[in-house]
């Protein structure tokens, strides 16, 4: 009865250590958006920034599984090229190294203070701003975290004498490398989390039930079983996708391979290497040779592997064969916005940005070319139109969704950017559909034969002409997030506001002197209050960024 309370008391450790890591790493997400967009805003082609790129990430947020199936969501988006994610996820072994080093430095004195945390974190929980409740929980985590391994150290767990014991007698009849290694390959996949498996081996070994020479094997082992939540978040990904979970995969697979044999030939020098570095026999000093370790197993198989990269990609593309896909499928996707990317709301709300960029210059385009269908040239504009407009509605569908998804995981501080999103969204549609009308009036006229007057096209090209200064104005300071222009833009719509009523009151008067054909007319009054409305909703997507709650569509 007595093993089977320590044993329960041993997984509540574990437990609260993994319940910790969670928190500590949820929380480190929502505060390091910032420096998590600044990082992958430095995507690049050089593997050694990628690396960087990887382990500072991983640092930020405490996970290279989170890093992992992050970038596996922007090369599936299309954002991230094979050869730049392959360096980035090998740094992601480097930047998990620090939750070990951490796990190794606890001692009396330390664990005092991170319990501290954890009393603070509960409390800053009550507070009614995000930030310090973020940082509560970033506390509460950390603290967690040091809790647990006080626990699974404890007389009543790896320190009861019952457990030491079943333990040692487990591990003299497991002792061969490869079983070992796969016992660190199933636990890790278990748990989804190579940092919880390494700081659970880390105290076992602190606690004397598991020798440093064992503990080697099982780490190996942690370290490929990292790379089963890579290979859950590529299901249903593209072959690119794919091609980086299975780099990723051989990656690990040589490191695991490499090491093995050289801990299983060299064992006792590599042991007395490490107990050289620390040769005090304290906890602290027992725990710091596996974290010592771990460090050297993930720097020295990114170093050793590295230079190799454009050969991990051919590798991958020899294995991982393209796909035929459908024209319409490859054109009716996201370009920047992928599921796997909620898994860090940061780092997607900066990618729907990106999404909604790219929809308002296709609108812009659309616009141009729509006025051009009019001045007598349709056929040519037409197909163009067409198949943009479908691009745009089903852009602006499939990323309704992905906010309302997005909406429900990101802080409160971004739940008004995403409001305003919405409503940008809507009036990009809307401009769109306006785009298609000005085609239909166009492709209408051309059947007819019919065609503005000299005068009109004048009137309509002025208009035409504010309305692209407004368009412009509106998509820079969407873009750049820069309110300079905003007063420009609202005089602009007055003048196009001003502009539609001497229009409509010059064209009425030219019919009653019969200088304008009736037939023209609804295609005349239609166009100027297209435009008008055009321009309600650009002084809509100029102001999101003032009005975070989004402006109400005027059109």
């Amino acid at each position: 009865m007595e093993l089977v309370q320590s044993l329960i008391w041993l997984l509540a450790g574990v437990g609260v250590f993994i319940v910790g890591m969670n928190f500590m790493s949820a929380a480190l997400e929502k505060s390091a958006g910032a420096g998590m967009k600044k990082l992958l805003g430095k995507i690049s082609n050089n593997r050694f920034s990628g690396v960087a790129i990887g382990a500072g990430v991983t640092a930020i947020i405490q996970s290279s599984s989170a890093t992992s199936v992050m970038v596996i969501g922007l090369v599936n988006a299309g954002v991230m090229t094979l050869t730049q994610a392959i360096p980035i996820v090998m740094g992601a072994k480097i930047g998990t190294t620090i939750t070990g080093i951490l796990v190794s430095l606890k001692n009396d004195y330390f664990n005092m203070v991170m319990y501290f945390l954890a009393f603070a974190g509960v409390m800053m929980g009550f507070f009614k701003k995000e930030k310090i409740k973020t940082f509560g929980s970033l506390f509460c985590g950390l603290g967690l975290i040091f809790v647990g391994l006080e626990v699974m150290g404890s007389e009543q767990a790896f320190g009861s004498p019952l457990v030491e014991e079943m333990f040692i007698g487990i591990f003299e009849k497991i002792e061969f490398p490869l079983l070992l290694v796969f016992i660190g390959i199933v636990f890790t996949a278990l748990i989804q989390s190579s940092s919880a498996a390494t700081g659970v081996v880390i105290t076992m070994v602190g606690g004397g039930v598991l020798p440093l020479d064992l503990a080697l094997f099982i780490i190996i082992g942690a370290n490929l079983g990292t790379c089963v939540t890579a290979l859950l978040a590529s299901l249903g990904a593209n072959v690119n996708a794919k091609r980086v979970v299975f780099s990723y995969f051989t990656v690990n697979t040589i490191g695991v391979v490499m090491f093995t044999a050289l801990i299983w030939i060299f064992r006792g020098p590599v042991v007395d290497a490490l107990v050289s570095v620390f040769p005090h026999s304290d906890p602290m000093s027992l725990q710091m040779r596996v974290s010592l370790f771990h460090v050297i197993f993930n720097v020295t198989t990114t170093a050793m592997l590295l230079p190799f990269v454009k050969h991990l990609v051919k590798l991958s593309q020899m294995v991982i064969k393209d796909k035929a896909k459908d024209e319409e499928e490859n054109r009716l996707a996201l370009k920047f916005v992928d599921d796997r990317l909620l898994t860090t709301p940061a780092v997607a709300l900066m990618q729907v940005k990106k999404e909604m960029d790219y929809m308002l210059s296709l609108v812009e385009e659309n616009m141009s070319d729509s006025f051009n269908a009019i001045k007598g040239d349709a056929a040519t504009y037409g197909d163009t139109i067409i198949e943009k407009e479908k691009v745009i509605n089903f852009t602006n569908n499939a990323l309704t969704k992905f906010l309302i998804k997005l909406s429900a995981v990101v802080e409160v501080s971004d739940e008004k950017k995403i409001g305003a999103y919405f409503h940008v969204l809507n009036d990009l549609e809307r401009i769109g559909d306006h785009a298609e009308n000005f085609y239909e009036i166009g492709e209408e006229m051309q059947a007819k034969s019919l065609t503005f007057s000299d005068v009109a096209k004048e009137e309509l090209a002025q208009m035409y002409g504010k309305v692209m200064d407004m368009f412009a104005i509106s998509k820079t300071t969407f873009e750049s997030l820069k309110k300079n222009e905003l007063p420009r833009l609202t005089e602009l719509e007055n003048e196009v506001d001003g502009m539609k009523k001497e229009l409509i009151a010059g064209h009425f008067a030219r019919l009653a002197e019969g200088n304008c054909r009736m037939e023209l007319s609804p295609y005349y009054s239609s166009m100027v209050a297209g435009l008008e409305r055009v321009a309600d909703h650009l002084i809509n997507v100029g102001y999101s960024i003032v009005n975070p709650t989004g402006s109400e569509t005027q059109a």
